[in-house]
């Protein structure tokens, strides 16, 4: 059984998650074996490209409803960048497309003034609104590096446990349970996104829950 499990579903930056991982010590696989991936004892759902391909790409791979149930049964996930944005019921990106719904709320693009460039890329300055496990040793107000056009604007406030301002305030990184996703790339992010992901490949798994 894998500690650890990448989702391959060709849209991810998936070679730098793994060696993020790596660097702090924890193994993590990268498969597309839906099997796999459910008997992982944490699952990391990444992602680069269009929401509406992801979602696409997962339903071809039979992936839907092995995320749905890692999450109902409290396995520890990660989502990172497109990972979280397709956690929500519709994502507005080329079109609406339906999400995987696992959270209430809609992904949308920043329609901003004219000096703010879209895609939003860079480091960024990021809040902690509601402290966690993943959050364990990480600064406020830490910078974390941001690529992406879309956010999400989660119907539960609660659910946000970090925000980022680019022209507004966004949705930076949500937390229920043990789900937990990231619009930053930690892997990009150098010490202080490998002490994320540190944080992660070592949160307690609950008994019974992988």
């Amino acid at each position: 059984m894998a500690e650890i499990a990448i989702i391959d579903y060709q849209m991810g930056n998936l070679r730098s998650v793994q060696k993020g991982f790596e660097r702090v010590g924890h193994h993590a696989v990268v498969t597309s074996d839906p099997a796999e991936i459910a008997q992982a004892s944490r699952v990391v759902l990444p992602g680069v490209g269009a929401f509406g391909d992801a979602i696409t790409e997962l339903r071809r791979r039979d992936l839907v409803s092995v995320i749905r149930d890692i999450v109902a049964r409290g396995t520890p996930m990660l989502g990172i960048c497109l990972g979280l944005q397709m956690l929500f019921d519709v994502g507005y990106e080329g079109g609406e497309f339906e999400g995987l719904g696992i959270l209430a709320g809609k992904c949308v693009r920043f329609h901003l003034p004219a000096e703010f460039k879209v895609p939003h890329m860079g480091w960024n300055r990021s809040h902690i609104v509601r402290p966690n496990a993943l959050l364990s040793d990480i600064a406020d107000n830490s910078y974390f590096y941001y690529v992406h056009s879309y956010y999400v604007v989660p119907t539960d406030a609660n659910v946000i446990a970090v925000q980022a301002d680019y022209g507004h305030p966004f949705c930076a990184m949500i937390a229920k349970g043990q789900l937990f996703a990231t619009q930053f790339h930690p892997e990009k992010s150098q010490a202080t996104g490998l002490k994320l992901l540190q944080n992660f490949a070592e949160i307690p798994v609950l008994q019974g829950s992988a």
